[in-house]
Order: C-alpha cells, then sequence, then structure tokens
C-alpha cells in the first residue's frame, strides 16, 4: 500500500518506481476553491506552518472577499476560532496582522460596522494576560499601534482596556503580567488623554509606586513618571505625584532611583517654580551625590535639562540686533544693540543691574587697586560691581582691626555699608561668615598693621572738615572703597614685603606677597590722573562734605565693607584654603536664577575627578547641555559659564570640543553682539584650526555665526574661507560640499568687491573638485555669484567672473572642464541669474561653440541645456531675433550629431514624460 506525502518522495516495495506527486495537482485544487474555502482547509490543517500561513493571509483574504458583507463577517469568525489556537506562534503571527486587518476594517466600516470592537478587540485584551511571552508582547505592541492610530472608540477604552489593565496590575496578579501592564498602562497615558488618565490609570499608577514586593514595577514607574505628570498636569502632579516621586528618589534599589534621575526634567516641567526651586532641587541633590556611580551618573546627565526648566523669558535676556542682508546698507546703521540696552518691547534686567536697591555705576567697584590686583580678563558689568579680591580681603582683614572699623562706623553719620547691600534671591550665600570660615594661617604669623587714626587721615586727604554732628549735610555714598592707596599704607606694604621675604618658600607667603606687590604697584600709578579726577569730584561737592573715595584709606573700607563683599562671595572662596590667589576671584558665581548649589555642581562637571568617579562622558553631556544653562542664566550671568566653557573648548576629548562647534552659534545668539565677540570669536577661531571632527561643526553653521558678527568683525574671516579646502583626509568630500553650501548662504553677507576677490576663487576651485556631488554644488555657487554680482553697480565684477568662466572652463582643454561651463550656464538659465538678453550677449555665443565639441558627452548636456532650459524661455519663445536663429542653427546641427544620444536630446519636444528619467540617466553616465 502506496501513501503520497507531499514533497516527500515514496519508494514502492514492490517496485523500484519512484513516484512524485506533481505540485500543480495542489495547485490546481486550491484555485477550485473559494477564498473562505482555502481559509477553513489550511485552518484546520494540524502542520503548524500552514496555520501560520493562515494568519500571514488573512488581510488579502479579507481584500478579497471586501465586496460581500457575509463573507467579512465570516472571515472575522474565522479570526475568532483562529485566535484559540494551542500554538503559540500562531497566536502572535495573528496578533502581529491586527492593526493591519483593524485598519483595513476602519477602511471599509460603511460594509463592516463594529467589526473591530466585536471581533479583534477580544483577542487584543485577552492575550494581554496570555501565559507566553511572545505573545504577550506582540498584543502589547499591537494595542500601542491601535491607540496611536485612532482606531478604539473612547468607550472601549474605558470599559474594556483599562478594566482589563486594572485587573492586571491586581496585587494578587502574575509578577511579569503586573509590570507589563503597568508599562503599558503609562505607555497609553498619552494617546487616552488627561481624562482618562486621572481617573482610571492615575490612582492605580500611585498605587504601584508603592510596591513594596515588586522593584520592576517601582522601576517601570520611575521609567514612565515624566510620562504621567505631562498628562495629568500640573495640580494633579503636585498633590498625588510629587510624594510618590520623592519615594522612589529615596528608594533602597538602585535602578529605580536611576529611573528617576532620568526623567527628572520631565517631572520638573510639570511643577510650579516655588516646587521646582524649594524641593525638587534638594531631591536632585540628593540623587548627585548617591552613593550608587550608575545614578550619579544619570543626575549628571540630567542636570543640565533640569536646569533648563528654571528659565525665564523675562529675564534670559536673549535678543540680538538682525542685520539686513545687504552688509553695504548696514554701514550706516552700524550701532549695534549691546547687552543691556534691549527694546522696550523685549526689555530684560540690565547685566550690570543687582537685583535690589539701584547702584551708581561706581558703587561698589574697586576702581584701580582691586582691578590691578584681580587682573581678569573680559568681565561683565555685573562681575565688576561685585568682585572683590579673597586674597585682598584676608590680608587687609584681622582681629585687631576689627575693632578699628568698629569704630569708623561709629564716627560715620550713616551707614554707607547699608547702602551697598543688595537683595540677594534664594541662591546667595548667608553673608555671615564665622572665624573659622575665614581662617588664613597668614593672620597668624604676618607682622600687625599699625593702627590708622581715621580722623587725621580724612582732615589732611580732604583738607575739609569732618562733622560728624551734621548727618543731614553728609552726601550720601554710593561707593566705600578708595581708588588710591596713602603714603601712610604705601611704606605698610612695602615693610610687610619685606618681613614676608625671608619665608617665599612657603606657597602661602609667596602668594600673599604676589597680592601685596600688586597692591603696591597699584599705588605707585600715574598719580596726575588721580589728582585730577578727584579735584574734579571734590569740586562738585558741596562745602563741608567729604568725597569718601579720597579721604578713606583702603585698608579701613576693606575691613569695613567685608560684610558687604562676602555677600557675594561663594563658600568655595570662602573655604579653609591656605591661600587665596587673585584668579580664585573670579569663581564667585553668585546668581539668583537657579538654586546655587545645582549651578555649583554643574560647573563641577569638568573637573577631572568626575571622570573617574562619575563617567567618562561627563564633560560631553556638560558642553551638551551648556546652551540651555546659558539661556536660563541669561546673558547677565554668564560670567558664571565663562571660565566652564573655556575649559570645555580646551578639552582634549575631540568630541566634547565638536559638540561646541556644533552649538557655537546658538550660543552667540543667546550671550549677543557684546559677549559674543569678547569670548566666543577666539574660541571659534580655534575651533576652525581643530580636527576635522570639529571643523566640519563650525563649517555648517558658518553663516549662521558670521551673520552675528560685527561686518567688520566679519570680514576677518573672508582670508580664513580658503583653510577649508584643506583637510586631514582628502578624501572627505562632504566636508567641501559642506563648504559650497555655506558660501551659497555668506553671499548676502559680503560685499561686491569681497565676493570676487575671496569668494569667487574657492568657487571657482570647487567647480573643478574630483567629486560630482561637490561639483553640482559649485554649480549653484557660482550662478548665485553671477547674479549678485551683475546687479551690483557697476555689473564690471559679474562680467569680469562671466569671462573667467569662459576662460577657464568654456575653453578648458580638458572635456570635463568644458561640461562643467555648459552646467554652469544651465543653472544660471533655470535660475533666473541673468536676463535672457544679458546671457545671450555674454554666455550664449560661447556656449554654442560646443556643439562642435569633440567628446559625446559635452554635446549630449549642451543638448539637453538648449532644447529642456533654453527653448523654453519667453526670450526665445515670442521674440525673432538673431539669438533665437542662432540657437535654432546649433539644434538643428546636433539633430545631425553622428552619436544616437546627441541626436536623440535634439529632437525630443521639451514636454516628453521621458526627459526626467533620459536627463538623470545621461547626468549620471557623465560622471
Amino acid at each position: 500500500m502506496m501513501s503520497l506525502i507531499v514533497g516527500v518522495d515514496d519508494y514502492s516495495s514492490e517496485s523500484d518506481v519512484i513516484i512524485v506527486p506533481s505540485a500543480l495537482d495542489f495547485v490546481s485544487q486550491d484555485e477550485m476553491l473559494t477564498p473562505l474555502g482555502r481559509l477553513d482547509k489550511y485552518a484546520a490543517s494540524e502542520n503548524v506552518f500552514n496555520r501560520q500561513m493562515v494568519a500571514r493571509s488573512l488581510l488579502d483574504t479579507l481584500r478579497e472577499v471586501s465586496d460581500d458583507e457575509r463573507d467579512c463577517i465570516a472571515v472575522l469568525e474565522r479570526i475568532s476560532r483562529l485566535a484559540e489556537d494551542s500554538e503559540p506562534t500562531v497566536r502572535a503571527e495573528l496578533m502581529e496582522q491586527v492593526p493591519h486587518i483593524a485598519l483595513f476594517c476602519q477602511e471599509n466600516r460603511p460594509s463592516i460596522p463594529y467589526a473591530f470592537s466585536k471581533y479583534l478587540l477580544p483577542i487584543v485584551v485577552r492575550y494581554l494576560a496570555d501565559q507566553n511571552n511572545q505573545v504577550r508582547k506582540t498584543s502589547q505592541a499591537a494595542l500601542l499601534a491601535l491607540l496611536e492610530q485612532e482606531l478604539i472608540e473612547r468607550y472601549d477604552v474605558e470599559t474594556r482596556v483599562c478594566s482589563v489593565l486594572i485587573e492586571l496590575t491586581a496585587p494578587d496578579s502574575n509578577d511579569d503580567v503586573k509590570t507589563e501592564a503597568v508599562a503599558i498602562m503609562c505607555k497609553m497615558a498619552p494617546m487616552v488623554g488627561k481624562d482618562i488618565t486621572e481617573r482610571l490609570i492615575l490612582p492605580r499608577f500611585c498605587e504601584m509606586c508603592c510596591d513594596c514586593r515588586m522593584f520592576h514595577v517601582r522601576k517601570v514607574c520611575a521609567a514612565n513618571f515624566g510620562d504621567i505628570c505631562s498628562v495629568v498636569g500640573q495640580q494633579a502632579t503636585e498633590e498625588m505625584l510629587l510624594p510618590r516621586f520623592f519615594q522612589l528618589c529615596s528608594d533602597n534599589v538602585w535602578g529605580v532611583r536611576k529611573a528617576c534621575a532620568e526623567c527628572f526634567m520631565a517631572v520638573s516641567c510639570a511643577t510650579c517654580q516655588e516646587i521646582r526651586r524649594t524641593k525638587l532641587s534638594a531631591l536632585f541633590i540628593n540623587l548627585i551625590s548617591d552613593p550608587s556611580r550608575w545614578v550619579r551618573q544619570a543626575a549628571f546627565q540630567s542636570l543640565g535639562p533640569f536646569i533648563s526648566t528654571f528659565a525665564n523669558p523675562s529675564s534670559s535676556g536673549q535678543y540680538f540686533k538682525e542685520e539686513s542682508k545687504s552688509s553695504e546698507d548696514n554701514l550706516s546703521n552700524n550701532k549695534r544693540v549691546s547687552d543691556g540696552e534691549v527694546p522696550e518691547a523685549i526689555q530684560t534686567q540690565p547685566e550690570a543691574a543687582p537685583s535690589g536697591p539701584s547702584v551708581n555705576d561706581s558703587s561698589v567697584k574697586l576702581e584701580s587697586t582691586t582691578e590691578e590686583l584681580v587682573e581678569t580678563t573680559r568681565r561683565s558689568p555685573a562681575e565688576k560691581s561685585v568682585a572683590v579680591d579673597g586674597s585682598l580681603l584676608c590680608a587687609l582683614s584681622s582681629d585687631p582691626h576689627q575693632d578699628a572699623a568698629s569704630h569708623v562706623n561709629d564716627k560715620k553719620p550713616g551707614n554707607y555699608t547699608s547702602l551697598l547691600q543688595p537683595e540677594v534671591g534664594s541662591g546667595s550665600q548667608d553673608p555671615t561668615v564665622s572665624d573659622q570660615e575665614l581662617y588664613n594661617s597668614f593672620h597668624f604669623w604676618r607682622t600687625p598693621l599699625p593702627d590708622i587714626d581715621i580722623d587725621t587721615e580724612l582732615e589732611l586727604d580732604s583738607g575739609g572738615e569732618y562733622s560728624p554732628e551734621r548727618p543731614e549735610e553728609t552726601p550720601e555714598v554710593s561707593g566705600p572703597c578708595s581708588p588710591s592707596i596713602t603714603m601712610a599704607t604705601r611704606r605698610e606694604l612695602e615693610e610687610m614685603i619685606e618681613n614676608l621675604e625671608p619665608h617665599i618658600d612657603d606657597p602661602d607667603v609667596k602668594a600673599q606677597v604676589e597680592v601685596l606687590s600688586a597692591a603696591l604697584r597699584a599705588s605707585r600709578l600715574d598719580t596726575h590722573e588721580e589728582t585730577a579726577s578727584n579735584d574734579k569730584r571734590s569740586d562738585s561737592l558741596p562745602n563741608g562734605q567729604v568725597n569718601q573715595d579720597d579721604s578713606v584709606p583702603l585698608i579701613c573700607d576693606a575691613v569695613e565693607n567685608m560684610d558687604c563683599t562676602l555677600r557675594y562671595i561663594h563658600d568655595s572662596d570662602l573655604s579653609t584654603n591656605n591661600s587665596f590667589s587673585p584668579d580664585e576671584e573670579t569663581k564667585s558665581k553668585v546668581q539668583d536664577v537657579v538654586p546655587q548649589a545645582l549651578l555649583d555642581q554643574y560647573l563641577s562637571m569638568t573637573d577631572p575627578s568626575r571622570a573617574q568617579t562619575v563617567d567618562t562622558e561627563i564633560a560631553k553631556h556638560c558642553a551638551y547641555s551648556l546652551p540651555g544653562v546659558a539661556l536660563t542664566l541669561g546673558r547677565q550671568n554668564w560670567h558664571c559659564l565663562r571660565e566652564t566653557y573655556e575649559t570645555l573648548a580646551s578639552d582634549m576629548q575631540w568630541k566634547v570640543r565638536r559638540t561646541l562647534a556644533f552649538s557655537i552659534h546658538e550660543l552667540a545668539v543667546i550671550l549677543g553682539d557684546q559677549l559674543t565677540a569678547a569670548d566666543l570669536v577666539p574660541i571659534f577661531n580655534g575651533f576652525l584650526k581643530d580636527l576635522d571632527e570639529v571643523r566640519i561643526g563650525v563649517l555648517k553653521h558658518l553663516h549662521d555665526f558670521l551673520k552675528l558678527l560685527h561686518i567688520d568683525k566679519r570680514r576677518e574671516y573672508l582670508y580664513q574661507l580658503q583653510e577649508f579646502l584643506v583637510t586631514d583626509n582628502s578624501r572627505n568630500w562632504r566636508f567641501r560640499a559642506e563648504l559650497a553650501e555655506q558660501l551659497i548662504l555668506l553671499l548676502e553677507l559680503y560685499s561686491p568687491r569681497d565676493v570676487y576677490d575671496y569668494l569667487r576663487p574657492i568657487a571657482l576651485n570647487l567647480c573643478a573638485d574630483k567629486v560630482s556631488s561637490v561639483r553640482w554644488i559649485s554649480y549653484k555657487l557660482v550662478s548665485e555669484m553671477v547674479k549678485k554680482l551683475y546687479v551690483a553697480t557697476p555689473p564690471t565684477f559679474g562680467v569680469d567672473l562671466i569671462n573667467e568662466l569662459v576662460e577657464n572652463f568654456g575653453r578648458c582643454h580638458k572635456w570635463s572642464g568644458r561640461q562643467a561651463f555648459v552646467f554652469v550656464c544651465q543653472t544660471v538659465i533655470e535660475d533666473d541669474c541673468l536676463p535672457m538678453d544679458q546671457f545671450a550677449l555674454h554666455l550664449m555665443p560661447h556656449l554654442l561653440t560646443l556643439a562642435n565639441d569633440r567628446v559625446p558627452n559635452v554635446r549630449v548636456l549642451l543638448a539637453k541645456t538648449l532644447r529642456q532650459s533654453l527653448l523654453e524661455k519667453e526670450y526665445f519663445l515670442n521674440s525673432a531675433n538673431c539669438h533665437q536663429e542662432a540657437v535654432e542653427q546649433t539644434i538643428m546641427a546636433l539633430q545631425m550629431d553622428r552619436d544616437s544620444d546627441v541626436k536623440y536630446f535634439a529632437s525630443i519636444h521639451p514636454a516628453s514624460t521621458k526627459i526626467a528619467e533620459d536627463a538623470m540617466s545621461t547626468a549620471s553616465s557623465t560622471y
């Protein structure tokens, strides 16, 4: 007895005849069956692969029977039966097809109404609790796809989907199913909206955040916490979610805390400014100092984005004067808007004004002496108004002179220090500093400063009477610090230096000697200007009033106003270090936009120790988020970030510098033209000489950055554009292509003379590049250059450029050069870069001479240009002239060309549908 098995040879025991049944027999049998018949046949097969094939072909079967409503319903019923298959692979295959089938049902809803809700949705919901992991995963993906395409009715979402998910997250549910159900609830929240999320999802989500048994559930909740907060809004977040978030941030599992750190920005965006500042900031500091390295790493990555949530458009100071496209017209309007001169419509807080009582420009400045001691560069007005050298303060303050300072205060008719106390925001440090915090070894071994009779000094220096009994005549002094040092003080400084020199080997002593030497040098400056300015100020004062700037010694002023200046000095500058160098004064980075502790942590990301203890990529994360942090702080607080930015710009990792290079144009918009010229231009220049991986960052946004600079500063870069033609790897053709793209944009920023002298040689060089993609962009560049130069008055630059194109390319001994000339002419014609009469006068005669070129590729491109571009112009369609006759004669000559491609393109009508395809094929064949 023989048995036939499809695809397998059967050897008979009685004969050696091999019986191989033909596959066509089975095909013909299937063709005789209806779509439903084939479906039933293979759905009932014991072969798993046959049933999988049925699941894959369900959509095709539905399309075949879509005209008959009863057949569609029958197919959907068979889908329900197939969903009961015991094989997981069949169920998973079926679930993958459900979104496509649902979309088909939606498109054919009139013929099969409620098909999805009745037949397909129950399968999706049931599979969410399937025992097989693959089936559950596919059903979850299908559910999210259906929600994203809005194929599930709102009523079904509430009554059938959410109810099942709530059941799956019950305490007695399977652990894996519960975790997956929580994840689905979080992912579907943005799709179903605030109402359903608040009523149905939020209560169960809050319960899952406190699941004590399963840390996987808590981790899923923490990872999706930001999405839930953004859906339910501020009120629900602050009332219901924040307490849970605090619990998750202190979870005993580091993975949960890490997930909290990663979503911190989204949570912060859903809260008010007060909670963000008072509660979330302290919580984030805990995460940054977490024992787990992975938590700290995630926290530092989120630090910049979290700081950006403190941004306030009214104080960010983002304003930049827009220049007109013609740089020549701008010469009359050359006055740039400074950082503090913002129009009323978008006026922000001036940079130099502290957030407190108004202070004059000279109010808190240590004009002559302190500027020499500090020796800081590129200081913003806000810094200058509050900066005091820490070393000088420590050197000039001591216990014996506290009494003298208080004595001076007693004798003064008014408390001048009170005039200098601006209101400090929450980020400011407590002005009261203990003696231990001011500890410095210099206090204990230095030579004591001699007592100075304040009254005598006042009388000698001012020449007037100082009357403490008449406070009403006392001028309102806004600046306490003296710009000069008396002769007695100079002698004291010299004596102190002499006493310290034997101990110069000690680094602390050396630092103090440097400070005192700087003070002594400052006191020996030309006194002529000082005397003149003092006389001018004294002349302006009423009789009997004292100019405190000239009469009070520097030492007493520094001691007297210690409390005022300490308010602006950060804790790190008042630590127990044994020395305070002048450079440390620049670390006084106090602001009131974000909590100071957050900014301090952000600035510490450039510390080399962070790369070892937190993340080797931490500097890159710092660089990535720096524009957002700068925008948040505002340009008035740029001094807080300047040193960090310069450190990142000189980082050893090229990825860090590359990140800055790609964003320097955005930072320039934030800072304004003055700070950009002072602080960003030197770094930009350094990037221009860096590796190609860094240079490409500034090159891609070269136009965006240069347009923000003053026209004189912008012209300096004309000499450096040629350097972009040289790359580390000559095969890096994308670099040259990007250069051509940027040069097209740069044409509007420079005058015709500059374009001709500096940009023209680069453009012609790129037109002869070895890579076709670079040449294609360069043809566009040259055509735009012709357009700009020709419309200029007089158009001599344009004519000279055209003559150079004819000489270098139209008459080139290489066929590729002559072909490039035809391409340029084609681009000029299609982009209307020249009036047609001028084109016919300057370029067309040289173009037509190429009809006799010996290389067919040149003649093919010429035929296409004449037939498809030139003859389409109105100038050659409606007017009979000598130029039109010359073109027609050239076309006729090309139609008789010996090359078949040339004849083809010269003969076809421009409206032919094959032109585009033919042009593409021919263009590709010419390279």
